[in-house]
């Protein structure tokens, strides 16, 4: 199986407050080129610089900000989706288009077996070179992105083979393009179908996870994060500049949006955190990578003993418990519901009779299994 080359966290991709440790480790990188050009034992200097190195890492790392944890979910040298494929995926068919459009590079969709489970994968690809990265829209999707997610999606229901989606995107695609072809519309048509997909859906996000762009690809019966990175309604820096007109403010955002792995899941937003090796994946992508195969087979596993029906209702009242609102809110829940409230009587004093007595505000809901409906 090919296996991606170990990159270096030296040199320009370093993060700003890994700079004492990029200090020390270019020292240790100086005697280990020196102890192989001399005759004296500089094994204690080396055994005191790698020693050094590990608790400073480890020291470091463990004080991350929320902010931190953004910077390291972009660090240049984090695996992405195609070094997920090269490295886990034992076979990889690709598989193009969205029947209506076109091919949008920014998200993948294949066929793959990893450690000999069968599945399709879907993923957000972002790209390495400038070239790449330029076709791919840095992660941003377009809606035929979405679309060709959601066909491939229906096959695998078909083929009764598991989907395991990697969530790595700052948003979708702003784009004025993007808009006329229905942008808003094919992500809710995604979110509301995987609702009704009939086979065991697991949800990891590798790196960034902006807004609805991740959503898109992210309603599952399992979600995992990556112990640093993000899933957030907005970016940071997003958020600082419609609240405070700049983005400078963009580390105090981060630590308002509670973006992190460890706020979502002590919000109840994700079941489980992936744990990074010491210095973030970047700094040992082949280990980071292996306990996300190892967690998301392991996941698949457990989902396939389940019956079909019981795992469809199950994801869905797994996304109706999201942003329950508790005691802490309860004023701010009693606000919302004093103003629906008034906004449904307003809509009944202007057109009475047309809603049914007891149905106000009440969406429709299939139940699991039901027919769909029409499709894109």
């Amino acid at each position: 199986m090919p296996r991606p080359d170990r990159k270096p966290v030296s040199g320009p991709g370093a993060l700003p407050f890994e700079k004492p440790i990029e200090d020390v480790r270019s020292r240790l990188e100086e005697l280990e080129e020196l102890a192989g050009q001399t005759t004296h034992d500089l094994s204690e200097e080396l055994e005191f610089y790698r020693d050094r190195l590990a608790r400073l890492t480890k020291e470091i790392y463990g004080q991350l900000t929320p902010w931190n944890r953004v910077q390291v979910a972009r660090h240049p040298h984090r695996p992405l989706t195609s070094d997920f494929v090269e490295h886990l995926c034992e076979d990889f068919v690709e598989l193009h288009g969205d029947g209506y459009f076109g091919d949008d590079r920014a998200i993948v969709t294949g066929l793959a077996t990893i450690h000999g489970e069968k599945v399709l994968l879907v993923g957000h690809r972002k790209g390495k070179s400038t070239k790449e990265r330029l076709a791919c829209h840095f992660g941003s999707a377009h809606p035929e992105g979405y679309r060709k997610a959601l066909r491939k999606m229906r096959l695998a229901e078909r083929m009764g083979l598991p989907i395991v989606c990697l969530v790595n995107t700052p948003g979708a695609y702003p784009g004025v393009g993007a808009e006329e072809r229905g942008q808003a519309r094919a992500i809710a048509e995604n979110i509301f179908e995987m609702f009704e997909i009939r086979t065991p859906i697991v949800v990891v996000v590798i790196g960034e996870g902006g807004s609805g762009g991740a959503l898109g690809i992210a309603v599952g019966d399992h979600i995992a994060m990556m112990e640093n990175s993000w899933y957030s309604v907005i970016s940071p820096e997003g958020c600082a500049s419609i609240l405070w007109r700049s983005a400078d403010g963009k580390e105090q955002a981060a630590e308002a949006l509670k973006l992190t792995a460890q706020d979502m899941q002590g919000l109840g937003l994700v079941d489980e955190i992936l744990d990074e090796p010491t210095g973030g994946a970047h700094a040992d992508p082949e280990a980071a990578m292996d306990a996300v195969g190892r967690a998301v087979v392991a996941r698949i596993h457990e989902l396939k003993k389940r019956p079909l029906d019981e795992l469809l209702e199950a994801r869905y009242q797994k996304f109706r418990r999201i942003a329950q609102l508790e005691q802490a809110l309860q004023t701010g829940a009693e606000a919302v519901a004093e103003t629906a409230e008034t906004a449904e009587k307003l809509a009944e004093d202007e057109a009475p009779g047309l809603i049914p007595e007891g149905q106000e505000g009440v969406p429709p809901r299939r139940t699991p299994g039901s027919p769909r409906g029409r499709r894109l």
